[in-house]
Parts: C-alpha cells; sequence; structure tokens
C-alpha cells in the first residue's frame, strides 16, 4: 500500500432503470446485497469511505455499514456527473486525503490486490486509471489537484471531461482482473 492518504467515494445514486428494479438491494448472497457487498470490498482496501445516496434514500434500509459516511445528492437526478459533483463538494470540505478513489456501488468484484496495485500509483498530482485488456475501467483515482475539476463535472459523463483535461497526468495500470470493467446495468449481468 502506498504512503498517499486515499479516500474512496462511491457513487450509488441511480435510478437503476436499465435493471428494472432497485439493484442496489439484489443479494448475491444470503444477507449480502450488490450495495453493501460493493461497499465491503472498498471498506476491506481504504480507511476512509464516502457514499453517494439519493435525496430519498434511508441509508439503514440499504444496510450501509457503520463508519461510511454518506452524502445526499441533490442533483443525483440529472446524471452520474452531478452525483460526483455533490460528493466531491461534501468529501472536499472534510476530508485531508491526497487522492480520492471514485468507485461504482455495482462493482463489487474487483480484486483487493487490485486496490492495491492501484493505491501504489496514486498521488496527489495523477489520475490512476485500471485497464484490464486495453479497457479502462474503475475505481478511477483522482490526485486532489483535480479535485476542483471534479466539483464541477455534471451530466452522465461523470469525470470523463477531466481525464481528457489532463491526458499528461493519466497514469494506466494494466490489471488482470476483469472486475474493474464488470458492473450491474441489467439482471444478465449477474450472471457473468
Amino acid at each position: 500500500m502506498s504512503e498517499v492518504n486515499v479516500v474512496g467515494l462511491m457513487l450509488a445514486a441511480g435510478r437503476s432503470r436499465r435493471f428494472g428494479a432497485d439493484k442496489r438491494q439484489i443479494e448475491l448472497a444470503p444477507g449480502a446485497s450488490l450495495l453493501v457487498t460493493s461497499l465491503d470490498v472498498a471498506r476491506a482496501c481504504l480507511a476512509e469511505l464516502w457514499l453517494v445516496l439519493r435525496l430519498d434514500d434511508k441509508p439503514q434500509a440499504l444496510g450501509v455499514p457503520a463508519g461510511v459516511e454518506v452524502v445526499f445528492s441533490a442533483g443525483a437526478e440529472q446524471g452520474m456527473g452531478h452525483s460526483l459533483a455533490d460528493g466531491m463538494v461534501a468529501l472536499s470540505a472534510q476530508s485531508s486525503a491526497d487522492a480520492v478513489a471514485i468507485l461504482l456501488g455495482d462493482m463489487p468484484w474487483i480484486a483487493p490486490a487490485t486496490f492495491g496495485q492501484l493505491l501504489s500509483q496514486a498521488s496527489a498530482d495523477h489520475i490512476v486509471v485500471p485497464t484490464c485488456d486495453g479497457e479502462p475501467g474503475h475505481p478511477v483515482i483522482f490526485g486532489r489537484r483535480f479535485w476542483p475539476e471534479l466539483l464541477r463535472v455534471g451530466g452522465d459523463s461523470g469525470a470523463k471531461s477531466v481525464l481528457l483535461a489532463n491526458p499528461a497526468a493519466v497514469r494506466r495500470v494494466a490489471v488482470a482482473d476483469s472486475g474493474i470493467l464488470r458492473d450491474v446495468d441489467t439482471p444478465a449481468a449477474l450472471l457473468g
């Protein structure tokens, strides 16, 4: 693990329209929902974790563990970028971390070793992007230098604009972990 202090920011404020139900509560195993499993994976690797939810969400009903900081996004309906910006506003005001790992609440299959690889490359002045077979995935780690730009993202593109605006700062890290690519947009995605 790196000496760099990396905080996690997990986005889970979407409406799961393509899934057809609230996918965050779908059980992956008895008593283990998709969201809680994703949180547990991240919590095992990061000392500080924040979670972005919708205004109408009840963290207890979603099984959010104690110790996870919850941010309610007023802009969630406008797209993932707004949820990210809302989370970054709260996080940047309260966290002294050197970098933030942007995680998605529907990606529970990222291996702990992959987190270790990515965290070892993190710095305040770089953006770390994992790739598997040449495809970029998550989590993407943004150094604190880029936090002001993350405060201004919007729409459904998330932080892509920040990556495109700072190509020289991007560190691509090849990993042998398809979990960085595997999210759950439809019920078929649960079948692997």
